[in-house]
This record gives C-alpha cells, structure tokens and sequence, in this order.
C-alpha cells in the first residue's frame, strides 16, 4: 500500500505541474500580450523577457514540487498511523 500512495503522489505531481504550466503560460500571455517563450523557434523574444520567464516557470515548478512531496509524506505518515491503530 506504501508503493500505492507514492504512485498516486507522482501522479499527483505529475498533474499539478501540468496545470501550473498551464496557469503560468496563459498569465503570462494575459499579461504580456504575447505568446510565452519557449524552443529555438522563438528567436523574436528578448533575452529579458525570457530570462523572466524562465524564472516565474522555475518558482512554480519548484513550489509545486515542495507541495506534491509534504502532501505525499502526510498522507504516508496517516496511512502508517491508521495502519498500526487497525
């Protein structure tokens, strides 16, 4: 059961950084009014721009990996709890 719940952490993970991509790539686009700056297609962004990008991505990226682990770890220390009460 212990492999399940890290699993279902990684999943966890996993969609929540799909999201946060999702929710930084439309504010920025809402923001600046242009599309965000990814690949070795967009040479027309500044280096600026996407240095500011990079670090805004990074932030969340890192945030939500801080999140996904103390949620992954709470519930495996619940699941060990209830696991010894039964």
């Amino acid at each position: 059961m212990n492999l399940l719940i890290k699993l279902f952490g990684t999943g966890v993970s996993i969609g929540a950084g799909f999201v946060g991509t999702k929710l930084v790539n439309a504010l920025w686009e809402k923001s600046t009014g242009k599309k965000p700056p990814k690949g070795h297609d967009d040479m027309e962004a500044s280096l600026r721009s996407a240095l500011t990008f990079a670090l805004i991505s990074a932030t969340v990226s890192a945030v939500i990996q801080v999140f996904a682990s103390r949620s992954t770890q709470r519930a495996i220390s619940r699941f060990s709890k209830t696991q010894d009460i039964v």
